[in-house]
């Protein structure tokens, strides 16, 4: 039974996400658990879910390892600066054309929200939860049989997948965010993540990366309860055909390089 489930380990906890999120969830709705507990306690318990796990088939080492990737802070600044910029960045060019779309000044629609202290901590944290359970296992792991780009499109599903009760029954999530657009999304930003660790090997600057998409939701008038779902949706499009570029361009300059090192040994 071990080998079995050492064998599949992360296609089990891929699945298991989406199937343990929908019976908390529904104990949220029906008042059994506070909203505080609730809000963080639901990427607690997929830790807690990936640590039995962990235990269970590598031992404790297995779960030290997997906080290995927070400790990797030693890369070039400009994957810091392209983690801190890269949400806000789209959230720009996604409000800047809904202003020429509907032919207003961008001012009309470029406001910032500021928030307290406290949910600024919370943000962090659950960028925190979310990195170590989807990016330093999930698609790392998934990384060693597939490429990364795979890898982290993969996860995206079932990251929304996970979600997916939240939109339903509308707890602890933005309002109004339509299925399909939410799919998009994450694409997005499991690709982006899978690209700055397949760069780095860091979890800090994933961490940095998924703490501003978190800002960003909630500072831009992009969520559909203030901005509009066309502007989400567009927003996610965008993320999303970023995430490609950024990808596609990694890929073309890798290939010149290795083209470039035939020719020499040539």
């Amino acid at each position: 039974m071990r080998s079995f489930v050492k064998k599949y380990e992360v296609w089990i906890f891929l699945i298991l996400c989406p199937v343990v999120n929908v019976p908390f969830v529904q104990a949220r709705i029906e008042g059994f658990i506070s909203e505080s507990i609730y809000m963080t306690g639901r990427f607690c318990i997929l830790l807690f879910i990936l640590i039995c796990l962990l235990l269970y088939t590598r031992g404790l080492k297995g779960v030290i390892n997997l906080f290995k990737p927070m400790l990797t802070w030693k890369v070039h600044p400009k994957w810091y600066l392209l983690s801190l910029i890269f949400p806000s960045t789209i959230a720009l060019i996604t409000l800047v054309l809904k202003s020429t779309y509907y032919d207003v000044e961008v001012d009309a629609f470029i406001s910032i929200k500021t928030t307290t202290l406290r949910a600024y901590l919370a943000f962090f944290v659950w960028a925190f939860l979310g990195e170590v359970v989807w990016v330093s296992y999930c698609i790392r792991e998934l990384s060693k049989s597939i490429k990364p780009f795979y890898a982290g499109q993969i996860v995206a599903v079932f990251w929304t997948l996970w979600f997916i009760p939240v939109i339903l029954l509308g707890e602890g999530i933005l309002p109004e965010i339509p299925i399909v657009s939410a799919f998009i999304f994450m694409f997005g930003v499991a690709g982006m993540c899978a690209f700055i660790y397949s760069h780095t090997k860091s979890g800090i600057c994933v961490l940095l990366l998924q703490s501003m998409v978190n800002l960003t939701l909630v500072s831009f008038p992009i969520a559909p309860t203030n901005g509009g779902a066309p502007t989400y949706t567009t927003f996610g499009i965008i993320y999303f055909l970023t995430m490609l570029g950024l990808w596609g361009a990694d890929y073309l300059i890798k290939n010149n390089k290795k083209k470039k090192l035939q020719l020499k040994r040539s």
